[in-house]
């Protein structure tokens, strides 16, 4: 298999920075930095772990997106805190349940430059999250395998054998920590079929609901439940379909009173849970095959010395030109 296009959940990336870095970590200035060189650390060693052939930041426009409230409110409300700093900025939700800290924003702006500096291109979508943009790629990328980096399991949705391959590196447990999915390791993990494992798990997602983004579920029906019976149909719309009819015996009578209460949530539910193929994506900067110098050489100079990130930045550098960590 040729080396993967590597899509970074960027703000995945950068909230665990964020709050796994200390905060004493400062410029000159006392300006915090922790979550800039986290990420520019965290880049550095993806890169050079998983050997990818070109890397792409993904970006969140709008972390709470229009068409998700509109199909369920709740859809992440809790996460609103005006006293948290703007929560329709591009720095996203953070995984906490509040909106961005105030002290991430200007950080997130440096990160993006320094992307541009170093020849990484970003990718956003006006309207959608980086879930959307990151699925949307993955369903047009024609040739290129995909590793996916998150620590969000939503994403687990996009693993995929064929037309080519989709992994899901995922970084809940910290980068160094970091668990790869293919088709298989869903399968394993979650108790959903491998033949459809990223249906599967979506669908799994929404019947087992999500209260870190405000989603209920279906009442009574945890993730082992929710799994069994995803794994007896072909399709969201075969398991839809038997709730109406009370001849299907894959189906309990118990689960089918419990999934009929949940009527309007279960048609809602899969325009929230399941990532936009087809998202309008804009891209700043071009995909560069790696390994390469950066695009702007001294602007990333100056702005390591500026920032206090030159450590940070030399071992990214030293990544994308395929060298061994300063």
């Amino acid at each position: 298999m040729d080396a993967p296009v590597m899509l970074l959940d960027s703000a995945s990336l950068w909230f665990r920075a964020f709050y796994g870095v200390p905060a004493t970590l400062t410029a000159e200035d006392g300006t915090p930095v922790n979550a800039a060189r986290g990420f520019c650390d965290m880049v550095a060693r993806l890169v050079r772990e998983r050997r990818p052939g070109a890397v792409v930041a993904c970006l969140d426009r709008d972390w709470r997106p229009a068409f998700r409230v509109r199909a369920i409110p709740s859809y992440k409300a809790h996460r609103v805190d005006p006293t948290m700093g703007d929560p329709s900025s591009p720095v996203g939700g953070a995984p906490d349940a509040e909106a961005a800290p105030p002290e991430l924003g200007p950080q997130v702006d440096l990160i993006l430059e320094v992307l541009a500096a170093a020849g990484i291109p970003t990718a956003g979508a006006e309207g959608y999250e980086a879930d959307d943009v990151i699925g949307t790629l993955c369903a047009t990328e024609a040739t290129d395998a995909v590793e996916v980096v998150s620590g969000d399991r939503d994403l687990l949705q996009l693993v995929r054998d064929e037309p080519t391959p989709v992994r899901i590196v995922y970084i809940a447990r910290g980068v160094s920590k970091y668990e790869l999915y293919g088709p298989a390791d869903v399968a394993a993990r979650y108790g959903v079929p491998t033949a459809r494992a990223g249906d599967g798990y979506a669908e799994m997602a929404m019947l087992r609901g999500d209260p870190s983004d405000g989603l209920p579920g279906v009442a009574g029906i945890g993730e082992k439940t929710a799994a069994q019976v995803v794994s007896k149909f072909g399709s969201w719309d075969e398991m839809i379909g038997a709730v109406l009819d009370r001849s299907d015996t894959r189906m309990s009578s118990a689960v089918r009173a419990k999934m009929a209460k949940a009527g309007d949530y279960l048609v809602k539910a899969p325009e929230v849970v399941r990532v936009a193929p087809d998202a309008p994506i804009d891209w700043t900067g071009e995909r560069r095959p790696l390994p390469h110098a950066p695009l702007d050489e001294d602007r990333l100079t100056d702005l390591a010395e500026r920032w206090n990130l030159t450590g940070s930045v030399d071992r990214l550098v030293a990544a994308l030109k395929g060298e061994d960590a300063p």
